[in-house]
């Protein structure tokens, strides 16, 4: 059985981006103690072995949603971390027909177990350590995680230049900016966003281009938003401006939305 291409790229010393097909993103951190994986992505390649290819540290893996794209490769270890309140989202795909013949034609037994992790909780990786921040929107139970000594936050899908909130599941978007204030303050922690589809870092400002333009539909000024066409049908998009782009970069940062779900 074939399997797609995992790229693996160091961002920074012990830190390192792995993109599975161009489709999703995880991340492997190194400490002097342990490794942490942050989000498996959807499977196609054994991601234990590639762990193992760089460390061969003990590794703690989290997810930072219950969403497929971030947890179907947690069927290459043992367990993994994932906020209670995607519990019932994440076990409703591992109960799908697919994915069930998707692990017997990997000779995996299915979904490992999950522990839960909520804000506050630290991962102790030596000289590295990670944070628990929650920021519920694009699920219930999107966490971030801040590698302090890095002032690197990983985002998952909860922060991102193409924002999906049209989703069943998500946050109104005026909850969602409420949510988004109560964590703002993480811009003077961090200086570098590497989010759950990133082909490199973000800087940090990403994080209040997000936030304005939330508040942007949530004020009406939507008249520049198209239709945008996904699976589940058709929503609207709102673009974004992006502080961080170079000038006269006209870079594709949009925030996806139902009409009806603005609260």
């Amino acid at each position: 059985m074939e399997e797609k291409q995992l790229y693996l790229s160091e961002v920074c010393p012990g830190v390192w981006l792995m993109d599975e097909a161009h489709k999703a993103t995880g991340y492997l951190v190194v400490g002097s103690e342990r490794a942490c994986v942050i989000d498996t992505m959807n499977g196609y390649t054994d991601l234990g072995k590639a762990v193992r290819s760089i460390t061969d540290k003990p590794v703690t893996v989290i997810n930072t949603h219950g969403h497929p794209d971030h947890i179907f490769g947690n069927i290459y270890f043992d367990e993994a971390y994932l906020h209670p309140a995607d519990l019932p989202l994440a076990r409703s795909f591992a109960e799908e027909p697919e994915f069930i013949r998707f692990c017997e034609e990997r000779g995996r037994r299915g979904m490992p177990p999950f522990r839960e992790t909520r804000e506050g909780d630290v991962f102790d990786l030596g000289d590295r350590h990670l944070e628990v921040f929650e920021l519920p929107g694009h699920t219930p139970g999107g966490i971030l995680l801040l590698l302090r000594e890095d002032r690197i936050l990983f985002t998952g899908d909860s922060v991102n230049h193409h924002l999906w909130m049209q989703l069943d599941g998500c946050l109104t978007l005026r909850e969602y900016l409420r949510e988004l204030d109560r964590i703002m303050f993480l811009r003077e922690r961090a200086d570098t966003i590497l989010h759950g589809h990133a082909q490199g870092k973000d800087d940090i400002s990403l994080l209040a281009s997000m936030r304005r333009g939330v508040e942007e539909i949530c004020e009406g000024r939507t008249e520049a938003d198209l239709p945008y066409d996904w699976f589940g049908g058709v929503a609207r998009q709102h673009p974004f401006r992006c502080d961080s782009d170079a000038p006269g970069e006209t870079g594709a940062h949009v925030i996806c939305y139902q009409a009806d779900r603005i609260g």
